[in-house]
């Protein structure tokens, strides 16, 4: 659980837009494509958090362990940009936060935060407020519930898949797993998705005609 005397990243405003093929390439797109240097820490967290979180609310399924989650993230990603090389960031993200989430669920069930570095500035949510970052990173109740049902390996290559946009050949390099495998999960987590959607939508059906013939 997180020290409630540790700063904390909250979710903000300015996540990287798409890129034309006209604009100018800025921040972490800029140095991956080797024409501009690393941001700044702030800058960094500013234009990643909201898409951090969002990633992880999906994954975890509650705002207070999103959070953990998001900060757990951003902390590793402190400890380990020295050694990034330019690739792909946002990739290097989902990696991160996909396999802090699978530890979480595996080894800890609750997320245990570190003491954090005493040069690690927090960069406080100035334009999103938590509550509103929730309501962005919020998907259709029912898949919700649905989502919440999956096995933690089938809910992070579906989320990865089809809520985040990834292929199944960035999904393997960011899980380290073979395409089979995650051609299989996403098959499997589809079908209970699609199975449990329809057992909500009985168990609606149900209660609204008890509740007209009552």
């Amino acid at each position: 659980m997180t020290n409630e005397n540790s700063p904390r990243v909250s979710p903000i405003d300015g996540a990287d837009p798409a890129v034309g093929a006209d604009a100018v390439l800025t921040g972490t797109a800029a140095y991956d494509a080797g024409v501009g240097e690393m941001p700044s820490w702030t800058e960094l967290v500013a234009a990643h958090a909201d898409s951090v979180y969002g990633l992880a609310y999906r994954l975890t399924g509650n705002k207070h362990d999103a959070e953990d989650l998001t900060q757990e993230t951003f902390m590793r990603v402190f400890r380990s940009l020295k050694s990034y090389r330019p690739g792909t960031f946002e990739g290097w993200l989902h990696r991160i936060t996909t396999n802090l989430f699978l530890d979480m669920v595996r080894h800890r069930q609750v997320i245990r935060m570190e003491a954090l570095p005493e040069n690690y500035d927090r960069v406080p949510g100035t334009l999103k407020t938590p509550e509103q970052a929730v309501d962005d990173a919020t998907l259709d109740p029912d898949l919700e519930v649905a989502l919440a049902e999956l096995q933690p390996d089938y809910r992070a290559v579906v989320v990865l898949c089809d809520v985040v946009g990834l292929t199944y050949e960035e999904i393997a390099s960011t899980l380290g797993i073979k395409m089979g495998t995650v051609r299989s999960r996403i098959h499997r987590a589809r079908s209970s998705l699609r199975a449990s959607l329809e057992r909500l939508e009985r168990e609606r059906q149900n209660t609204a005609e008890v509740v007209h013939t009552a």
